[in-house]
């Protein structure tokens, strides 16, 4: 036999190999599984400190071929606006998937409203400070027109929220290791203003208030345990 052809032989065996360790290491036990299925609709005020549903807007349903895409990566998705007693007006979007593997991600505000036409501008990573510790949270706004929409967002991956991007990534892998397949929420508040710095205040208020208004057990599933 040729060195060559004994060169062959080696390589294809290092890639049965390689396919066969990487089968063996892909995470299988769904966290999900384990717990509790969330229901987003209970778990949520509708009366949250001085901020209490707008039951005149009506949300809209995305496109069949966006829902098609939204089923395959969430379970449960919850959409309401909240409207202060001053009138002002906050956005509130949470998503649920349960097999947050790498295959199934969260699909980040700053890939949704692209895909909508916005510009999206000023991303910055932040801790907010809440009445249980720090919240890793990403801001961003999106821009289409005359319409101008500051976010702000986080990500629980299994019980550890996140930033997307990089550390979502890395809080994946990590569970990826154990075995294990996290579960995983998007919780995204967004509001219609020009002035950035107070839209990102009142983001602020309103997630300290929501926070303060659920069940201890609630607010665990859609903050993770945070530090102080």
């Amino acid at each position: 036999m040729s060195s060559v052809a004994r060169r062959m032989i080696v390589m294809t065996l290092l890639r049965f190999a390689a396919a066969g360790l990487s089968l063996a290491m892909k995470p299988t036990q769904k966290i999900a599984d384990a717990r509790e299925r969330p229901d987003l609709n209970a778990m949520i005020p509708q009366q949250i400190g001085e901020w209490k549903i707008d039951t005149s807007i009506v949300p809209i349903e995305p496109s069949p071929d966006v829902r098609a895409f939204l089923d395959k990566i969430y379970n449960q998705t919850l959409s309401r606006t909240y409207v202060h007693r001053d009138g002002e007006r906050i956005m509130l979007s949470i998503a649920y998937g349960g097999d947050q593997s790498d295959n199934l991600k969260m699909h980040a505000p700053e890939i949704c409203y692209v895909a909508q036409g916005f510009e999206v501008l000023g991303a910055a990573v932040g801790a907010l400070g809440t009445q249980y510790g720090d919240l890793p949270v990403k801001r961003l706004f999106a821009v289409r027109g005359s319409r101008n929409e500051p976010i702000t967002y986080w990500v629980v991956v299994g019980d550890k929220a996140t930033p997307a991007g990089i550390m979502q990534k890395l809080a994946q892998v990590s569970y990826g290791l154990t075995g294990k397949v996290p579960d995983g929420f998007l919780v995204r508040m967004s509001s219609i203003s020009h002035d950035t710095a107070d839209a990102y205040r009142r983001h602020e208020d309103f997630i300290k208030a929501m926070l303060g208004a659920m069940s201890e057990k609630n607010r665990l599933r859609i903050t993770g345990r945070l530090g102080a």
